[in-house]
């Protein structure tokens, strides 16, 4: 895989957390602060304030960035080794969301991450995804297509049945359903360049590209607004990382290797597993790191040369944090 691809996928991973965070905070932020009217007209009234959030668009702007950088790396590299390196996503998740939420993840939660970014470098490193096809080969896009529905219909079923840590990762898995697709569509859309700007405009794979990222960009809010990040994170990265591998297997004859290499492919998938198993017992996972944005300071705090109140020994707010 050559660097600019690289680059490419991380600068796309980059945007893909910002974008996670910045969204997170305007959903957290709504919440909080929007005790209007219920139904239909309500949620409608609400969606329309979020959207013009601040922090909501500065997420929005970050998930351009990640796209265009996404096309970029996918028109040049592998989808079965560009989607799979967005797992960086979750440390540049962790990052950004220290700085927006002013909340750090603790030593246990890092751990847990890097494990799980190290399991799937070490699994894509001893797999050597290989080239493939430009184009998906003919007749696999309609069953395809139709797995990829069936599998994100059955899961967004099962989200109106559950509710909250359960529910975000859920939504998450068909987000991250819905992204890899997405992602397949756009390196079809790239290898048919060489046809011309005329054919690939009355082309189907720009449309389907429009119509399967609008439905992926409507999972995602769902599933910011349905719980943590620390729950709904992983599902998204691994997920797409994994249903990449598979959509690149079946649709443009991406192969892994095997053989001896099932050893080291194997060690990645338990670390893997190993780092999710420590991610949901660590206290980012009970103590929800990211559930409620930081209040504004006082009117009164800002003023310059006004001393704050002294504390009260003892009073802490269940978060952990002081209470002035």
């Amino acid at each position: 895989m050559n660097v600019l691809a690289v680059v490419l996928a991380l600068l796309s991973a980059l945007g893909n957390g910002a974008a996670s965070v910045l969204q997170r905070r305007a959903a957290m932020d709504q919440n909080r602060e929007d005790r209007g009217a219920r139904g239909p007209k309500g949620d409608l009234l609400r969606l329309a304030r979020l959207l013009r959030r601040p922090y909501w668009l500065a997420g929005l702007a970050a998930m351009v960035v990640s796209a265009v950088a996404q096309v970029g790396a996918l028109a040049v590299g592998r989808l079965s080794a560009v989607q799979p390196l967005l797992v960086s996503e979750l440390l540049f998740t962790l990052v950004v969301g220290s700085l927006v939420f002013r909340h750090r993840p603790d030593g246990r939660t890092w751990r847990s991450f890097v494990m799980l970014a190290a399991g799937l470098a070490l699994f894509l490193a001893a797999a050597d995804p290989s080239h493939g096809e430009t184009t998906a080969r003919n007749g696999t896009w309609l069953p395809a297509g139709v797995a990829v529905a069936i599998v994100v219909g059955s899961l967004i079923a099962v989200a109106r049945v559950v509710r909250g840590a359960a529910r975000a990762v859920v939504l998450g898995c068909a987000t991250a359903a819905c992204f890899a697709c997405t992602a397949a569509l756009i390196k079809e859309f790239t290898g048919r360049f060489s046809g011309g700007v005329a054919a690939v405009l009355t082309d189907w794979p720009l449309y389907a590209v429009c119509a399967v990222g609008l439905l992926s960009f409507l999972l995602l809010q769902s599933t910011l607004r349905a719980g943590t990040l620390a729950a709904s994170q992983p599902a998204l990265t691994l997920g797409d990382a994994l249903v990449s591998i598979v959509l690149g297997w079946v649709l443009f004859a991406e192969r892994i290797e095997l053989g001896l290499r099932i050893l080291p492919e194997v060690a990645g998938i338990l670390l893997m597993a190993a780092g999710i198993v420590g991610l949901t017992r660590s206290p980012a996972m009970c103590g929800a790191w990211d559930a409620a944005a930081p209040e504004p300071p006082d009117t009164a705090d800002r003023t310059a040369g006004t001393p704050r109140p002294p504390l009260s020994r003892g009073r802490r707010n269940p978060s952990g944090g002081r209470t002035p």
